[in-house]
């Protein structure tokens, strides 16, 4: 075990590289003792509280860093577009390596610690970093180990909520144990109230899925690809059908259900991997919003991992994987069905265009709407307007007029986009022009010696 000292050497090392924020602070040098004040550095003020809870435990610092990074391939606990790259689908904010902004379902925006109970998998797919063959440094928590550290982040206010997944460590009952053992320590022991989403493995039995349901206000298991026959080309240790798919359906007869605290589940596809196409991809996220009562379904663009079977296939571009996130809230909030979405010949989404607006573009018939008087429903089928401010349209109407685009625009709506397709008091509106730059030369001039004139 290593000295205190050395710990504070190691992470104060890690501070001058900006790694965690910066971190030039006094209190933060080798030989101070650690104070968590208000002007120190998130980043850095994470790695404070790790100082008191692994009591200078070299081996739990590097736990928390090699399973916090292994988690990072899971997105089902963060709002796509927070703090993340926009129209990447990603979701990494400023706050440290292993602590990620999620919003709520009421819309709070949390800080959730995203890690591993394990990162040692028995299972070989060809997408991950964690696979059995892979070469990665094994490690593994304790539930009592991973409690306090939460709970410890948590009294600080670094972290609100917990997301818990693992690789399948022995078996997936083996490793649910540990898990549900890490969530029953928060709730039993350390009375916390807050959120915990845990993620169900592949294969594990009824009771532990129940019982995590009676624990986490989310629980999730990843599809990974939208049918048997993807799956095996890229998880050959997975069964879609027994394996995830059934545990699924327990899962949503679970959610809601009385005396649990779990109200929705999720889901996840590595997108690109096993050569699918969106509309695989939508048939099945379809299917599991209407028979399965799905809450959300989270896209994660493949991307090689060196060593790996899949090392040498393409990576998937981000804007797929963020078409795929529009189409989803068109299902979600739009009342979008399937049968209305525009697929090329390979059954792909148009990467260059917004699928609403390509709808729109080949439904000239319901178009244009009248904002005064049209439903909501007829509202939402307009480019630049959304669940949002189709609302305030509606309310403000109810007590004004609409005149311009610009009265709409002050709603938040995106003029440039719903003009063409609405009309404001009787009146067509048509998009704003944009502005162009004139030339300075005529076509043809330039290099012939040719004056303006």
């Amino acid at each position: 075990m290593a000295s205190a000292s050395a710990l504070q050497a190691k992470v104060w090392a890690k501070c001058q590289t900006g790694w965690y924020n910066g971190g030039q602070e006094e209190a933060m040098r080798p030989g101070n003792s650690c104070l968590l004040v208000s002007w120190l550095p998130y980043g850095c003020a994470v790695l404070c509280v790790l100082w008191d809870v692994v009591a200078a435990s070299m081996s739990a610092f590097d736990k928390i860093e090699t399973l916090g990074e292994s988690a990072q391939f899971d997105l089902c606990c963060s709002n796509q577009c927070v703090g993340g790259v926009k129209g990447s689908g990603r979701a990494r904010g400023p706050v440290g390596r292993w602590i990620y902004p999620a919003a709520m379902p009421n819309g709070e925006t949390i800080r959730l610690l995203k890690v591993l109970m394990s990162n040692d998998c028995c299972n070989n797919c060809g997408y991950c970093a964690t696979r059995r063959t892979s070469g990665h440094e094994r490690s593994a928590f304790s539930p009592d180990e991973l409690s306090r550290l939460f709970v410890e982040l948590n009294r600080r206010g670094l972290a609100q909520g917990l997301f818990l997944s693992s690789a399948v460590h022995g078996s997936p009952d083996a490793t649910m144990d540990r898990m549900l053992a890490t969530a029953e320590r928060l709730r039993q022991a350390h009375k916390f109230g807050g959120f915990i989403h845990l993620k169900v493995l592949p294969g594990a039995s009824y009771d532990r899925i129940e019982r995590a349901a009676e624990l986490a206000e989310r629980i999730s298991i990843n599809l990974e690809a939208p049918n048997a026959a993807r799956l095996s080309r890229i998880s050959p240790d997975k069964d879609f059908t027994t394996g995830i798919l059934k545990r699924m359906e327990w899962i949503s007869r679970l959610a809601g259900r009385s005396g649990v605290r779990c109200k929705g589940h999720t889901t996840q596809f590595v997108v690109g991997a096993a050569d699918e196409s969106d509309r695989e991809i939508l048939q099945t996220t379809d299917k599991l919003y209407k028979a399965l009562r799905l809450s959300r379904a989270y896209f994660s663009a493949f991307q090689p991992v060196p060593g790996s079977e899949l090392e040498g296939q393409p990576a998937a571009p981000l804007i797929r994987e963020h078409r795929l996130y529009q189409t989803d809230f068109l299902f979600r909030r739009y009342g979008f069905n399937l049968g209305e979405l525009a697929f090329d010949e390979q059954g792909n989404l148009p990467l260059d265009a917004d699928p609403k607006r390509v709808w729109a573009a080949r439904h000239p018939e319901a178009f244009p709407v009248e904002v005064n008087t049209a439903t909501r429903q007829q509202l939402l089928r307009v480019p630049g307007i959304g669940p949002l401010s189709a609302t305030r349209i509606i309310q403000a109407r109810m007590k004004t007029k609409f005149h311009s685009l610009d009265d709409l625009k002050a709603l938040g709506v995106v003029a440039s986009w719903a003009g063409g397709y609405v009309t404001v008091a009787g009146r067509w509106m048509p998009p704003p022009a944009r502005p162009t730059q004139l030339a300075l030369w005529r076509p043809g001039s330039v290099g012939t010696g040719a004056t303006n004139g």
